[in-house]
């Protein structure tokens, strides 16, 4: 697994581009993924026991996030929030395959459940740094419309 460092520079990157190129999807999208960071570290067990048995806080988490991305994914015009809603979802299901298999390696565990936010984070600042070109086809064929 890539060190901290990495997901934290890359999430306040993500959310500094939200921020700054991104429209409502995006900085909900951001927001979101930077205040469940913040919160797995509140929620997560001691560091001995940790991912060996289902976390009820972090599936709480991960299907609260869940339902986020799918919101956003039904209200968008954009096509991005459905992968990082089906993303969102393999994140969810590694606690629903925990708690089938109990034996499952923490490692194993630890990995699925935290793997895919690392391509959430990159779709998402792909999609901050491409809104505006997407305003600009949106004003362009505003105007071919009026014609």
């Amino acid at each position: 697994m890539l060190p901290p460092i990495v997901f934290w520079t890359l999430l306040f990157v993500v959310c500094a581009a939200a921020a700054w190129r991104g429209r409502t999807d995006e900085r909900v999208a951001a927001g979101a993924c930077a205040i469940a960071t913040l919160a797995t570290h509140f929620i997560l067990g001691p560091l001995r026991i940790k991912y060996s048995s289902v976390e009820p806080g972090l599936l709480a988490l991960d299907l609260a996030m869940l339902a986020t991305f799918v919101t956003l994914a039904l209200r968008s015009v954009r096509f991005w929030p459905l992968w990082v809603a089906g993303l969102q979802l393999t994140m969810s299901m590694a606690h629903f395959l925990k708690a089938i298999d109990s034996d499952l390696m923490p490692r194993a565990y630890a990995a699925a459940a935290v793997f895919w936010s690392y391509p959430i984070l990159f779709i998402i600042l792909v999609a901050s740094w491409r809104t505006r070109r997407y305003e600009k086809l949106d004003r362009r064929s505003a105007t071919l419309v009026q014609y």
